[in-house]
Parts: structure tokens; C-alpha cells; sequence
């Protein structure tokens, strides 16, 4: 039986050690990214202009676990481990037998769970020497999560966020440079350029790729993002035990690059019985309705070529308040977990997300980013379905951010504004 308790959280010196490496867990192993020139797999060398040796390695290990730096889990620490939550109140509404749990990562500096992966990143950057670090953002949450780290470190930080992004949430900017990062609108040579994830990606790598004193940092999609995210689901687990739970029947998570999603549902992998949902926008429906091949991760053909389900890199999604799911591709790992029947994917319309977001807000009180939202909409309607059934389920969300710099997306939608498609 569960505990009657409605928050689970953990003393600070429970944070996870160890990332959890899914790599040896694959259905298959990943096929090698390939150089865009030469169309051949790419070896450290190729990337090291770009990323700092430590992280090339974790993007190629097979190792299960990987230890995490000392300094980096000092700062970790400041807000983890974040809390479980059992979203009664939500249930009630529902009237359904389904237990819904959600691991909130809204609690971190930069309010969601990106800082998971910017702080490390920035540590292994600054410890190879690197002065100054160059990324995209959609709807700011990246930016602004490695804006916060590239200050402890002592790091420049310069940010292209997508254009249709940058004219909607003007306070994510204003965060971003509260932090000390400079950051302009992408993509840079064409103002009248809604932009998108993959132009973004071209603007911050063609920085990176000129500049010595400069590496690229990626918010999503690589194995070691992924890898680094696995905090999430490793003190879930811990945190459902403590609750009287077992293995949960579905985990669910949004779905962009596939950063949130893989940090709550990796540890799960190995798990039998386990159903992992990847929830994403009708309007960029990369994992229900793209081709699974080789394509570039950037508009511009600069980066390395992955297999993974795309719309293909010349996508431009239309300007949604979800910013941070508007991405022609998906990762390799969640890619692959797809297309193997590992994971199931779901997409849904702007106005049916939104719909869920505002529900779970007057249920619970928390306002949810309208990423986070998509996860909402899918854990509702398993809820409902349980209901339907009339049977018990044990549901696991990510709340992957808060949505208190996204409340234009709200007045949109309040006011009948809003796009629902």
C-alpha cells in the first residue's frame, strides 16, 4: 500500500555518484555518427574542436556507470535530490485508480531540469581550458541553465535562441544575461526567419568551429546529455521505494531531443514491464511520423550525421509556445528505443497540452511549462484509460520546468488566442 504522504524527498547527500550509462541495455547498439564531409564514422579527433575530451568519451562509452566529478555534484547538491510528488489532487479530479507520481525538476536555479547537464559540461570545459561556450536555446530553458553554469565556472556563454522563442519570452533573455550570457536571435543573417533548433544549432556551431577559446555546448539529443540526465530517474526509483511503490506500469516524459525524457526513463530500461511514453507536438511529430536514418543535427549540414528518427534538418516547425520541442530530430538513444518497440510514442495539438496544463494547475497549483505540459496531456488521458479499465496503474511523469516565464502562452490560450493545432 502506498504511503498516504504526497512529497518524497531525499537528503543532499543521496544525489546519484554515478550517472547510468543505458548503452549496454540498447535493444541494438547505436549506429556511429558520421563526419559531413566525409560521410565516415568520426572518431574523437573529429569532435574535438568542438566538445572537451572527457565528454567525447562519454558519448562513446559502454561503460554502465560513470562517476561524477566532486565539484560538480557540490553543485548539484544545491537543489538535489528534487522532490517526487503524488499528484493527488489531479487523481481525485480524474476519479481514476491510477497512482500518478511526478519527479518536479522546476526546483533548480534555472527552473528545470537542464542544469542537470550545463553544470558538468561547463566543469569539463573549464577544466580543458576553455574560456567561452556558444549554444542554441528554443524557448530559453537551455540557455538559461547554461548561462547559470558557465557563471560558477567563470565561462563567456553566448546564446542563439530560436527567433519565434525570442520574440515570445523576452524574460528568458533577461535571465540569460542576469547570469552573464550574451544572447541573440537566430538564425543571425535573416530577421524575417521564425528559426528553429536546427538553425540555431548551425549559428552556434559555425561560432564555436571560428573561435579557439570556444567549444559548443549541446542541450539534448547526445549520449552524453542523456547519460548526464539519468539523476532524474535514479533517485525516481529511490524515491518510489520510500513511497511503497514498485516499478511503475508506464513512465512518461516530453519529448524534443529527447534530453528530459532519457533522464527520467533510462534507468528504466532494464526494467521488464516497464512501458516508457515519449510525448511530442502534432506540429513537429519527429519520432510518429519521420524517416529513422542519417541526417544532420543542424539546417546547415555542419554537424555530424545521426541515425535517428528526422523530419529532415531543412524543417522549419512553426513558432509554438513548446519551444523546447520544436527539433527536426530526436536522439539517437530514444531513436533507437522507438524503433526497437521499447518505447511508445504519442504526439498531441497545442490546444488539447494546454487544455491538461491548466487542469493539472487547478488541480495541483503548480503552472507547468508548455513542454511539460505534453507529458500532462499523455498522463491524463493513461489515467483516464486506467479508469475506463477499471483497473489500478502506477503512472511516473517528468515535470520537467515550470512555466512562470511562459505566461503569454497562457494569456494566448485563456483569451481563445491560441493555435490549437
Amino acid at each position: 500500500m502506498a504511503d498516504p504522504a504526497s512529497r518524497w524527498t531525499l537528503p543532499s547527500d543521496r544525489v546519484p555518484t554515478a550517472w547510468f550509462n543505458v548503452a549496454p541495455h540498447l535493444p541494438a547498439p547505436l549506429a556511429p555518427p558520421l563526419h559531413p564531409g566525409t560521410k565516415q564514422p568520426v572518431g574523437p579527433d573529429d569532435l574535438a574542436p568542438l566538445f572537451p575530451r572527457a565528454l567525447i568519451g562519454q558519448e562513446m562509452s559502454a561503460e554502465p556507470w560513470i562517476d561524477v566529478p566532486g565539484e560538480v555534484l557540490d553543485i548539484l547538491r544545491l537543489w538535489r535530490p528534487t522532490p517526487l510528488v503524488r499528484a493527488r489532487r489531479l487523481e481525485h479530479a480524474l476519479g481514476t485508480p491510477a497512482r500518478i507520481y511526478y519527479k518536479d525538476e522546476s526546483v533548480s536555479p534555472a527552473g528545470s531540469h537542464k542544469p542537470n547537464t550545463a553544470v558538468p559540461q561547463a566543469f569539463y570545459n573549464k577544466a580543458e581550458g576553455i574560456a567561452r561556450l556558444s549554444t542554441e536555446t528554443g524557448a530559453g530553458q537551455w540557455g538559461s541553465a547554461l548561462c547559470f553554469a558557465s557563471a560558477l565556472f567563470d565561462l563567456e556563454c553566448k546564446v542563439y535562441m530560436v527567433r519565434a522563442s525570442y520574440q515570445q519570452k523576452p524574460y528568458r533573455r533577461v535571465m540569460m544575461e542576469t547570469w552573464g550570457g550574451s544572447v541573440v536571435p537566430s538564425p543571425i543573417d535573416d530577421p524575417d526567419h521564425p528559426g528553429s533548433l536546427g538553425t540555431a544549432i548551425s549559428d552556434a556551431v559555425r561560432d564555436a568551429a571560428t573561435r579557439e577559446d570556444t567549444h559548443y555546448s549541446l542541450g539534448s539529443v547526445l549520449n552524453h546529455v542523456l547519460l548526464h540526465q539519468t539523476v532524474i530517474g535514479l533517485e525516481a526509483k529511490e524515491q518510489l521505494a520510500a513511497a511503497g511503490e514498485g516499478n511503475p506500469d508506464i513512465v512518461i516524459g516530453c519529448c524534443g531531443g529527447g534530453s528530459n525524457l532519457g533522464g527520467l526513463a533510462l534507468p528504466f530500461v532494464p526494467d521488464e514491464g516497464v512501458e516508457l511514453v515519449a510525448v511530442e507536438p502534432s506540429s513537429c511529430p519527429t519520432l510518429t511520423e519521420g524517416s529513422f536514418e542519417y541526417d544532420f543535427g543542424d539546417t546547415a549540414g555542419m554537424t555530424p550525421l545521426m541515425e535517428m528518427f528526422t523530419l529532415g534538418h531543412d524543417f522549419v516547425p512553426p513558432p509554438i509556445h513548446a519551444g523546447g520541442l520544436r527539433y527536426h530530430g530526436d536522439s539517437p538513444i530514444i531513436s533507437s528505443l522507438v524503433k526497437h518497440g521499447r518505447m511508445r510514442a504519442v504526439a498531441y495539438p497545442q490546444g488539447k497540452v494546454f487544455e491538461a496544463a491548466v487542469q493539472f494547475a487547478r488541480t495541483q497549483g503548480s503552472i507547468p511549462a508548455p513542454e511539460t505540459s505534453h507529458a500532462i496531456r499523455a498522463t491524463i488521458d493513461e489515467a483516464l484509460r486506467a479508469k475506463e479499465e477499471g483497473v489500478e496503474r502506477l503512472i511516473v511523469f517528468g515535470y520537467s520546468g515550470h512555466g512562470l516565464l511562459d505566461l503569454q502562452a497562457y494569456d494566448d490560450f485563456l483569451t481563445g488566442r491560441l493555435d490549437a493545432g
